[in-house]
């Protein structure tokens, strides 16, 4: 390490690092922002200790279920690892598939349904307020 890496890292230690097992994480709920059918919940930043700058999580949307729309204060990005779901945004739908992602702008109405015959398995991340 160089001297002037040590010095600028000097006083400035990151926490360390957390590695997460999601098996650790899940439970089976309703969806937030209407309890639209179930949902398998893998809530792995509730892991990572406070504070923490963004939430991470992964939810499987069984068949029919749907995160209800809702207004949203900072951006959010639902990324999809699998199923077919409608992003809704502000009255605007889209189709989403594996290996697509909607980027979600703050004070947009936001919501997402599952559709087709697996779950909707996807990647929610969003900032943390209590981080600000």
């Amino acid at each position: 390490m160089s001297a002037l890496f040590a010095i600028l890292l000097a006083g400035t230690a990151a926490p360390a690092m957390v590695v997460i097992d999601e098996a650790a994480t899940v439970r089976e709920e309703a969806p937030p922002h209407g309890a639209i059918g179930m949902s398998t919940a893998y809530r792995i930043s509730d892991s990572v200790p406070a504070p923490r700058s963004f939430e991470f999580r992964k939810r499987a949307l069984h068949v029919g279920a749907a995160i209800g729309v809702h207004p949203i204060d900072h951006d959010e990005i639902y990324y999809v690892l699998s199923g077919t779901g409608i992003v809704h945004s502000d009255g605007d739908e889209k189709e989403l598939k594996a290996g697509t992602a909607a980027w979600l702008y703050k004070g947009a109405l936001v919501g997402i349904r599952q559709t087709g015959a697996e779950p909707l398995v996807l990647i929610i991340a969003y900032p943390n307020k209590a981080a600000e």
